[in-house]
């Protein structure tokens, strides 16, 4: 009948339906080492990077979650450091009306990634204040590194004596 009101799914018009903000984003902590100064930036500069993400998260409330999202950076030259750099971006989300399951795919995945543009601009920051050349971070698929982890925990490697 033409008289009759649109049907609308029931989160739409539920005050109490899933929800996911973001109520603040800052550096819990950020460093920077260069134990040679950038005086070991040669013209040849081609350091060998390795980098390290780790996520985690705590319940401060109900419903509100501190998510860190720690990444630590280490460029070496010729087996000498040149610098490491570690800043741990942490974010406060309230996250309500979710299952237990999907909040902690959100600490997981979703957090993360409103996080890691931020870690990129300090650590880029941190690099270039120390006087090296920037360095941008890769892009990290959180979803794919959280399937990795579940797969790595269901399936433990053999110990071997």
């Amino acid at each position: 009948m033409a008289d009759e009101l649109p049907q609308t799914a029931p989160e739409a018009d539920t005050p109490n339906g899933p929800e996911l903000v973001v109520q603040s984003i800052y550096i819990k902590d950020a460093s920077f080492e260069a134990p040679n100064g950038p005086n070991i930036n040669a013209p040849n500069w081609a350091p060998q990077y390795g980098m390290n993400i780790n996520t985690t998260g705590t319940t401060l409330a109900e419903n509100m979650h501190e998510v860190i999202l720690t990444i630590t950076l280490e460029a070496k030259l010729n087996d000498v450091t040149a610098y490491l750099v570690e800043v741990k971006q942490a974010g406060l989300f309230m996250i309500r009306g979710y299952s237990p399951d999907d909040t902690r795919r959100a600490i997981a995945t979703f957090c993360p990634s409103v996080l890691f543009p931020y870690s990129r601009q300090a650590v880029s920051d941190l690099v270039s204040k120390g006087g090296f050349p920037p360095f941008l971070l890769p892009p990290v698929n959180f979803e794919a590194l959280m399937q990795q982890s579940m797969a790595q925990q269901n399936n433990p490697s053999p110990v071997v004596n």
